[in-house]
């Protein structure tokens, strides 16, 4: 099948997430993915790219591992399916053991959905009914960030704080609030980091009194906002966030869907990398290496002993997925953590992550690039035509980060811009060699677009 059938096919059958409506089946452009090995993918010309992006943050291990597709094979053979209501499969607890010996804390209860989306909404589902149980029906207010991803199913997506993805879409308000993002690169106020933080911690303090602490059910936040920018918060913040949640006996809830399972060297970063111990961590994307869909989260002993047994007065926890557990994702999983524990990658990932950030910091002598910022195997390079602010317009703000894409895919590098951002997050296998193609292309990319915007006389000086 050529280019132009599979764009055609397209153009008339698929709805994609994120679809640009008004241009809805008049797509001349998008790359068409048909191979993937190691870091690199190819589209049906034959063009070789580095993954930037590595898929959405999930392909761990790269592509075109033998040891997961024979493990899916032979699974599939094996038992390709169990309901997860009634039955009880071997490799769902064999996963589920695994995840919580590297949990922090007693964190030690898995329930797996199909996703990240699905397992911030199982997540959160599970603490209204902790509280339905506990006779605080009133306790159902969730704070959460500006920026924040959380996915897209209609809980999920209320406590998202991306307002460019809610322009048009209906959401929850009453019982959602949200506080700043914790980014000291778009604060306008004049302090040091250390003070904004302090106003950061001030402010969710403050959140909690205005909506009173007794209403409160959860703060949701993930470690580094992922899909919001790779926004990196000050020293100190995410710790002093638990602090003042749990002084006020709120629920903490890490979403670790993306800087889970390696993306910053270790299994989970809450606990090794912020020196928090959460009520419950989601998890999703790199749990499978991105192979097969799978998510879920990790809650406490203790929360669940508040609500179980004798205190459970009857209730059953009426929630799940009939992909829940399926056996063929939980051997793709335990196949993927096999490589993972192989090949070393979580020291690799801590090893090679600091060269891949300094080596995309140098792309900031770059007059179309505001920041670069990251930590581990995540970073985003936010693109402005106007220096000093990160975002303009909206459509001008897609046209860049599209015109970077295109050059960069002409130099070997797939970006998938999140609108004006180019953010890298490359398998966890990268070496530095390849890190310093990725950064090569990306300099390229970015130069050429940065001409292209300057003999169209878009690109003001400063």
């Amino acid at each position: 099948m050529t280019a132009s059938d599979n764009l055609d096919k397209y153009n008339r059958h698929v709805l994609h997430p994120w679809a640009n409506l008004p241009e809805l089946g008049e797509d001349k452009s998008s790359s068409v993915i048909v191979k993937g090995k190691g870091i690199y993918i190819f589209d049906d010309k034959g063009n070789k790219l580095i993954d930037g992006p590595a898929g959405m943050w999930c392909m761990q291990t790269g592509y075109g591992r033998r040891e997961i597709a024979d493990a899916v094979a032979a699974q599939i053979m094996e038992l390709g399916y169990t309901s997860p209501f009634s039955v009880i499969n071997p490799v769902e607890t064999q996963l589920a053991q695994r995840i919580a010996s590297v949990t922090p804390g007693d964190l030690n209860r898995i329930f797996f959905t199909t996703g990240g989306s699905t397992a911030v909404d199982a997540a959160l589902r599970l603490c209204q009914l902790a509280n339905n149980i506990k006779g605080k029906p009133e306790r159902k207010h969730i704070i959460s960030r500006d920026w924040a991803y959380h996915g897209s199913t209609y809980l999920a997506a209320s406590v998202t704080g991306k307002g460019r993805d809610k322009t048009a879409m209906d959401s929850i308000k009453d019982t959602v609030h949200f506080v700043s993002a914790p980014s000291y690169y778009l604060y306008e106020g004049e302090c040091t980091e250390s003070e904004y933080c302090d106003l950061l911690i001030d402010e969710l303090e403050q959140k909690i009194l205005e909506i009173g602490p007794q209403n409160v059910m959860c703060f949701i936040a993930e470690p580094i906002l992922a899909s919001g920018g790779v926004l990196v918060p000050p020293e100190g913040y995410y710790r002093r966030c638990h602090e003042v949640v749990k002084k006020y006996d709120i629920v903490f809830i890490a979403d670790e869907v993306v800087t889970g399972f390696g993306r910053l060297g270790h299994w989970f970063s809450s606990e090794e990398v912020f020196g928090v111990v959460p009520d419950i961590i989601t998890f999703a994307k790199g749990v499978t290496s991105g192979y097969v869909p799978l998510g879920g989260y990790a809650v406490s002993d203790a929360f669940m002993a508040a609500i179980s047994g004798e205190k459970a007065g009857g209730v059953a926890y009426s929630n799940g997925y009939t992909w829940s557990a399926n056996p063929v994702s939980c051997a793709a999983a335990l196949a993927s953590w096999d490589i993972i524990e192989s090949e070393g990658l979580l020291s690799h990932v801590r090893e090679v992550g600091p060269y891949f950030q300094q080596q995309l910091k140098t792309l900031e002598d770059l007059p179309l690039v505001g920041e670069v910022r990251g930590v581990g195997l995540m970073a985003a390079v936010a693109l402005r035509i106007r220096p000093g602010e990160e975002e303009g317009d909206l459509d001008t703000d897609y046209a860049i980060g599209e015109l970077v894409d295109r050059h960069c895919h002409d130099y070997g590098l797939l970006v998938r811009p999140l609108i004006n951002l180019c953010v890298m997050s490359p398998p966890l296998i990268i070496t530095t060699e390849q890190i310093d193609d990725l950064v090569t292309a990306l300099r390229r990319g970015i130069a050429s677009a940065t001409e292209e915007l300057r003999s169209e006389g878009l690109l003001k000086a400063g």
